[in-house]
């Protein structure tokens, strides 16, 4: 098969697109002839070992696992005789934090992989997009408790968790307060944005109003910077550890003085999220947001563009 192999860490010139061994099946396993994927902060993570942390999950001095990609979707063309929950034809997306190897031309799995079939209405591209970022948004969103009338703000309303993040919160009857670029406002207001901060023109953390829940989905703010923005029992959540992987004790401490606090969304039960967006695209609630795609060739242009952290949405992988 054509895989996207990396043997060291690097900038997206360290991948080449190459001849890999196909993944041979035991009883236990189920092979997928991928048809799409994405190319995602997670994988840019393990592709440069930026944050450091990244090494002791992939490894320490060069990558345990030479083909990235975190989800999929593709079509099930073998399985192991003790696989009862899928069958040869089976249209099926997943998704796993630790890495999949989906950006070859085929991917072995066990029937243990948060794996879904497809949504009949859906495409492999959407499917595709059900995924990471829809999973890291649902992670932070199922950490609190949100109710009816609660002020929130989103910080980064056009990647893929902040795109996702918009229409899980735009059904449950709070206002939205998200940033974006000029170019990108109606976009958000589209997805279900009550308010709009063009970030290129205004600095979100001087803004006058009082949110519930702060949520920088791009990891480019501190607890500090936005502490005045919170009301006195607000919560901040980011997608990154922070400056000094500083959220994780603000995560424990600040619970303790009954105020404003920090909770760290760490991800969990990633077929439980996987479930909730499938239900969520079969009722025509949300929207795969789609900004390129690229063949699996051109793999390493996927990842000097997502690298920029520009990309609107999702950046996808054909095969």
């Amino acid at each position: 098969m054509v895989a996207s192999i990396y043997r060291k860490y690097g900038s997206p010139e360290v991948l080449s697109v190459a001849e890999y061994p196909t993944p041979v099946c035991n009883s236990q396993d189920i092979l997928i002839k991928v048809k799409a994927s994405t190319v995602n902060r997670t994988d840019c993570a393990m592709l440069t070992a930026k944050p450091f942390i990244m090494r002791f999950f992939t490894g320490l001095f060069k990558p345990k696992n030479q083909i990235l990609g975190t989800d999929f979707a593709g079509e099930i063309v073998k399985i192991g005789d003790q696989i009862t929950m899928f069958k040869v034809g089976d249209k099926v997306f997943g998704f796993h934090d630790s890495g999949l190897s989906s950006h070859a031309e085929y991917l072995k799995v066990s029937q243990d992989v948060p794996m879904l079939k497809m949504p009949s209405n859906c495409s492999y591209i959407q499917a595709a997009g059900l995924c990471e970022g829809a999973h890291y948004a649902y992670n932070f969103l199922n950490k609190i408790k949100i109710k009816k009338g609660h002020n929130i703000m989103v910080n980064g309303g056009t990647g893929a968790i902040g795109s996702a993040m918009i229409q899980i919160l735009r059904s449950m009857g709070v206002k939205i307060t998200a940033t974006a670029r000029t170019e990108h406002l109606d976009r958000v207001k589209a997805l279900g944005a009550n308010t709009v901060v063009d970030y290129t023109k205004e600095n979100f953390t001087k803004s006058k109003d009082k949110f519930d829940f702060v949520f920088d989905v791009v990891g480019k703010s501190t607890f500090g910077e936005c502490k005045s923005l919170l009301n006195p029992k607000g919560i901040y959540i980011s997608s990154e550890l922070g400056p000094y992987i500083q959220n994780i004790p603000l995560a424990l401490f600040t619970p303790l003085f009954g105020g404003r606090k920090v909770i760290f969304p760490l991800p969990s039960d990633i077929k439980k999220s996987l479930l909730h967006m499938k239900g969520m695209f079969e009722k025509g609630e949300f929207d795969v947001l789609i900004d390129r795609e690229y063949k699996l060739t051109e793999i390493a242009d996927a990842f000097d563009y997502v690298l920029t952290g520009k990309k609107v949405g999702n950046v996808f992988i054909t095969h």
